[in-house]
C-alpha cells in the first residue's frame, strides 16, 4: 500500500506478518522510490515478514515514458522478491500533483513490452478512478494477466494531492473532480462484459465481508482492502488482524445466510443482490 519512509516501514511490516498469519496477499505501494534511493527500503523489503502469501510490486505505468523500462521492473521484482507485478494508472493524480508526471502517450506498446519481459504475471490497476471493459480488454490484448479496477468509492488520490498541493489553481480544480471516476461495480460489470476469464480483482471503497460478497457475485475473483486496514497497521499487527477477522467473518456470514458453502456457489449465486445492504447498493 505505501513504502518509502519511517512510517510506512512500521506499516508494510505489520500488514505483512498479518497477511502472512491469516494467509492474505499484499500489495506494495509505488516502488519506484526502491531504485531511486537506498533510504527506507526496508519498508520495501517484507517477503521476509510474508515468506509463503502472494506478494505484489508496483510501478507507476507512466514512469515507462520517464526512463523506466522492463529492466527496471525486472529489478524491483527481483528486489522485492514478487509473485507479480502491479503497473498503476492514475492520470488525475499526477494532474492535481504539483509535481506530476503527464506524459501517458503511447504507453500500450511499452506496456506489453513489460509483459513480454518480466518473468511474473504482470496487471495493471487503477488508484480509485476506476477501469472500463474497452480499456482493460485493449490491456489483455497485450499480455496484463490480470485487473484491478480499484474504482470510485474509496480514497481519491485527486483530493490526497490537493492537500499536498502549494498551487492554489491545482487545489481549486481538484474540487470539480471531487467525485469523478467510476464505481467499482460498474467496473466490474464492464470488464466482466468484455473480458469473461481475465482474473478480476475488485477495490476501491471495499470495506465489509458483505461488500466482498456482493463484488464476487458480480465478476470478482479477488477483494482489495486498503483503507479500512491502513489506520489498524498504524497500531499493531493485532489490530490488522482483528479487522481482517472481522471482514472473513462478515463474508462468511453472507454464505451462511444464502446457503452458498464455497465462493463458487457464490459467484454463481443471485441472492446475494436483493440481501442487506452494502457499498455495493449505493449509487
Amino acid at each position: 500500500m505505501t513504502g518509502g519512509s519511517e512510517l510506512a516501514t512500521e506499516i508494510n511490516q505489520n500488514l505483512a506478518i498479518a497477511a502472512e498469519n491469516r494467509g492474505w496477499a499484499i500489495a506494495l505501494g509505488s516502488t519506484r522510490a526502491l531504485l531511486e534511493s537506498d533510504k527506507h527500503q526496508e519498508s520495501f523489503l517484507i517477503r521476509k515478514q510474508a515468506p509463503t502469501v502472494p506478494l505484489i510490486a508496483n510501478l507507476g505505468a507512466v514512469q515507462l515514458n520517464y526512463g523506466y523500462g522492463p529492466e527496471h521492473a525486472q529489478r524491483i521484482v527481483d528486489l522485492t522478491e514478487a509473485d507479480a507485478l502491479y503497473l498503476h494508472l492514475n492520470t488525475l493524480q499526477e494532474v492535481i500533483q504539483d509535481e506530476g508526471d503527464l506524459n501517458f502517450e503511447d504507453l500500450l506498446p511499452k506496456i506489453e513490452a513489460v509483459c513480454k519481459a518480466l518473468t511474473v504475471p504482470v496487471g495493471v490497476k487503477e488508484v480509485g478512478f476506476g477501469i472500463d471493459g474497452s480499456t482493460a480488454k485493449k490491456l489483455y490484448d497485450v499480455g496484463v494477466s490480470f485487473i484491478d479496477v480499484a474504482g470510485a468509492g474509496g480514497t481519491s488520490w485527486s483530493q490526497v494531492e490537493k492537500l499536498r498541493s502549494n498551487d492554489p489553481l491545482r487545489k481549486a480544480a481538484a474540487e470539480a473532480f471531487n467525485s469523478w471516476g467510476m464505481p467499482t461495480k460498474d467496473c466490474i460489470v464492464s470488464v466482466r462484459s468484455e473480458l469473461g476469464q481475465v482474473p478480476l480483482v475488485a477495490s476501491g471503497g471495499m470495506k465489509t465481508g458483505l461488500d466482498a460478497a456482493k463484488a464476487i457475485t458480480i465478476g470478482a475473483d479477488i477483494i482489495g482492502f486498503a483503507r479500512s486496514l491502513l489506520q489498524a497497521a498504524t497500531e499493531s499487527v493485532e489490530a490488522v488482524e482483528r479487522v481482517m477477522e472481522q471482514i472473513e467473518f462478515e463474508l462468511k456470514i453472507t454464505m451462511f445466510g444464502i446457503g452458498a458453502q464455497d465462493l463458487g456457489e457464490l459467484k454463481n449465486t443471485k441472492r446475494v443482490s436483493i440481501m442487506g445492504k452494502s457499498l455495493l447498493d449505493q449509487d
